[in-house]
C-alpha cells in the first residue's frame, strides 16, 4: 500500500505519539479532530493525522464517495503505523476511525487506543451491535461518548459486555460530537475540555513510567 499523507503537529523530538483519523463524513482536518489534535500537541505529544484513501480522493476531486471496504481501512491503519517511527504510540480517532483502530489495536504495536464517539451500532438500529471484539480487547482504551449519542446512548452502552481494558468517559447531554441538546445547562466547550482532561489523564497513566 502506498504511503499516506500525514499531517504532523507537536514537538519534533517528542517520544510519545498519538495518531488520529476521521469519521465517515469529515476529513482529519475537521474542526472536531483539530481541537483534540491541537490540545494534544500543546501537551507536548507528537500528533499525526491522516485520511483514509476514499477521503483523500474526495479532497482531490471534490466528489463524495462512501468509505473504503473494512479491509482497506484496516490496511491503511497498519500502513500508517509503519510510517511513524515513535516507539510509544497511541492510536484512535473519531467514530469510524476509532472503530477501525479498535479492530487493529491488539495486532498492532499501539500501546493504547482513544475512541472519540464510538459507533456502537448504526443510528436507529441498536440491535446491530459493533461490540463483539470489544469484549476481549486487551489494549488499554479510552472511549469518549456523548450521553445522548444516537450511535450508543449511555443507558445502552452500560449494558454491553466490554473488556476491563476499556474506560468510558461520558460527555453530559452530548451527541455523537459531544454537543449538548438545545437548552442544556452544559456547553460543547465544557464537554470538549472535560474530554481532553480525560485523555490527558489516560495518557499519563498509560505512560507514567516514562
Amino acid at each position: 500500500m502506498a504511503e499516506q499523507r500525514l499531517t504532523i503537529s507537536g514537538p519534533r523530538k517528542a517520544k510519545k505519539c498519538v495518531i488520529l483519523t476521521h469519521g465517515a463524513g469529515e476529513s482529519s482536518d475537521s474542526r472536531f479532530l483539530t481541537y483534540f489534535a491541537d490540545a494534544l500537541a500543546d501537551l507536548h505529544y507528537r500528533v499525526v493525522r491522516f485520511d483514509f484513501p476514499y477521503m483523500e480522493e474526495r479532497s482531490r476531486t471534490g466528489r463524495k464517495r462512501p468509505p473504503d471496504r473494512e479491509n482497506v481501512l484496516r490496511e491503511t491503519w497498519m500502513s500508517v503505523l509503519e510510517q511513524v517511527p515513535n516507539e510509544k504510540v497511541v492510536i484512535g480517532g473519531k467514530s469510524m476511525g476509532g472503530r477501525i483502530a479498535s479492530l487493529v489495536a491488539d495486532e498492532s504495536r499501539a500501546q493504547g487506543l482513544i475512541c472519540l464517539g464510538y459507533p456502537f451500532h448504526p443510528t436507529g438500529k441498536p440491535e446491530k451491535l459493533r461490540t463483539e471484539h470489544l469484549a476481549d480487547l486487551k489494549t488499554p482504551t479510552l472511549i469518549l461518548q456523548g450521553e445522548n449519542d444516537p450511535f450508543g446512548k449511555r443507558e445502552e452502552v452500560e449494558q454491553y459486555n466490554l473488556s476491563e481494558a476499556i474506560k468510558v468517559h461520558w460527555a453530559p447531554d452530548g451527541d455523537h460530537s459531544f454537543r449538548p441538546r438545545r437548552g442544556s445547562d452544559r456547553t460543547e466547550e465544557q464537554n470538549f475540555k472535560n474530554g481532553m482532561r480525560a485523555i490527558e489523564r489516560f495518557l499519563f497513566e498509560l505512560w507514567v513510567d516514562g
